[in-house]
């Protein structure tokens, strides 16, 4: 017991200690264990043998860590819902990933009541009636809260966020290792950011997504209490970080942005001594912006680039950053290799796509094609970006390959003139699209969220092309902008482009 990385040891050995706190709700390990035990016994009763299928469809609550932590100590495949998504996404990935048992909260009855799904036979309510659902305490409370015989490891099968089309399931792992076995991850949390049993994590982002659930049932392995929020508000996630004596938080660049919108006075008036390390993820972060976030919280700002494909991982520290500003830092697994459109690899600092040595394989449900397009005929790994290393070997990211924008034969990419645009103080959101042009084939457009009601469209979006021309080369800056009162940005951080109103891209 004293060996594995699982929150059953820490039931034994720290019962009262807090596992979970939200808001003032706070769950103990003994309390986990029992419950997970229960979930476990409810759904291995209903038939759900080692290597079967759950999905779950919640809001972040306290009861989305029994749900979790009892599929997997039953040896199940976990598949997290966005419950942002219609009915008819939702289904789409329930039937797609072939749960036979599906656990949502009450406030999503809205969603899951019109799921049919072939292989669905369990249906599990959460907080409240669901019609075609059972009562989770209900089920729960006739299940002993002792372990299962045939405990064992299970996994999770997590859906790509789907902001360009269909999400996609990433089956990459494997089911029925010995219950607590240690994982590269909570290895890398240990080494890179101190992770122990006296962490406090802080996570502010939907549960639903792979990076906070990860990482929290990462911190559970190795005895650390999660406190969890419903929401990101800025305000209140400084908040929290006082009132729980938070150690380790991990953001989106969007986070950091809203944080340091904030008037100086107030996020300077928060006691955060208690804060070691704040990790951001998911999305490109401006160095600007990290370098401001630096300025206020010191050398503790650490930064790292993955995906839920698992195909490579690079991390930097706060010190490395300032020696490499705009650096996702250096591969912790096999070697980085920037390779050009002839599939030869390209000197330092000449851009092209970005791949890894040793990638982890993995495909995609359904669509073992796409997977196959991740790796290279040499077994390097993708995940669709461009970039460049310098002679040390860190990586910097350019853009998606995707995203990129062919305007009069020119590439031009996005997140460059984004990260220009979002230091304009009137600009509190934005994303760079490129838009059809009869004359260059595509320009650049900025779909921009400002800050406050914007009296003539006109001028600001002038005022705009010439802070972009200020900065970088005239050919990229926007030749027409859109303005919106919110743009379609998932809580992820990530920015749904396919969700762009048709006044935006037409």
């Amino acid at each position: 017991m004293a060996d594995i990385e699982h929150p059953t040891r820490f039931a034994a050995s720290a019962p009262d200690r807090p596992a979970v706190i939200l808001g003032d709700q706070v769950v103990t390990y003994g309390e986990l264990e029992a419950r997970s035990n229960q979930v476990a016994h409810a759904l291995r009763a209903a038939g759900l043998e080692v290597g079967g299928h759950l999905a779950v469809l919640m809001e972040n609550r306290a009861e989305y860590f029994e749900v979790v932590w009892g599929a997997l100590r039953a040896g199940l495949l976990v598949t997290p819902i966005n419950w942002h998504l219609s009915t008819a996404e939702a289904a789409y990935i329930v039937g797609d990933c072939g749960a036979s048992a599906l656990v949502a909260s009450a406030p999503r009855a809205d969603v899951v009541a019109g799921i049919d799904a072939p292989a669905l036979t369990v249906r599990l309510a959460v907080g409240g009636p669901i019609d075609g659902f059972a009562s989770y305490e209900g089920t729960l409370a006739a299940q002993p809260s002792t372990p299962l015989g045939d405990e064992c490891e299970g996994n999770w099968m997590f859906y790509s966020s789907g902001t360009t089309g269909r999400p996609k399931g990433i089956r990459q792992t494997r089911v029925g290792a010995p219950l607590g076995e240690p994982t590269p991850f909570t290895g890398m949390l240990r080494l890179l950011y101190g992770g122990d049993e006296r962490t406090r994590y802080l996570s502010p982002a939907p549960l639903y997504h792979a990076a906070p659930l990860g990482w929290a049932t990462a911190v559970h392995r190795l005895g650390g209490t999660v406190v969890v929020t419903e929401r990101f508000d800025p305000v209140g996630f400084l908040g929290e970080i006082e009132r729980h004596r938070v150690t380790l938080a991990q953001v989106v660049p969007t986070h950091l942005i809203r944080l340091l919108k904030l008037p100086v006075e107030v996020r300077t008036g928060f006691d955060l001594s208690s804060l070691r390390t704040l990790v951001h993820a998911a999305a490109p972060c401006p160095v600007e912006v990290k370098r401001a976030v630096l300025d206020w919280l010191g050398p503790i700002v650490y930064e790292y680039y993955s995906g839920s494909e698992g195909v490579g991982f690079c991390a930097i520290g706060p010190q490395e950053w300032l020696a490499h500003p705009g650096s996702v830092g250096r591969s912790v697994l096999g070697p980085v290799h920037i390779v050009g459109d002839d599939g030869g690899e390209l000197a330092p600092r000449v851009e092209g796509r970005v791949y890894f040595e040793g990638a982890a394989t993995f495909e995609y449900t359904g669509d073992e094609g796409g997977s196959a397009g991740a790796f290279d005929e040499r077994g390097w790994g993708t995940f669709g970006e461009v970039g460049w290393v310098d002679e040390d070997g860190y990586l910097y990211l350019t853009d998606r390959v995707s995203n990129m924008i062919v305007s009069g034969g020119v590439n031009i990419y996005p997140r460059e003139i984004e990260d220009v645009l979002i230091a304009h103080p009137a600009v509190a959101d934005v994303v760079v699209i490129g838009v059809p042009d009869a004359e260059m084939g595509e320009s650049v457009r900025a779909v921009v969220q400002p800050q406050a009601p914007v009296a003539d469209p006109a001028a600001f979006a002038a005022e705009l092309t010439a802070f972009v021309r200020e900065r970088i080369a005239h050919y990229k800056a926007p030749r027409s902008v859109v303005l919106l009162t919110e743009l379609p940005r998932l809580p992820t951080g990530k920015i749904a482009r396919r969700l762009l109103p048709a006044e935006a891209t037409g």
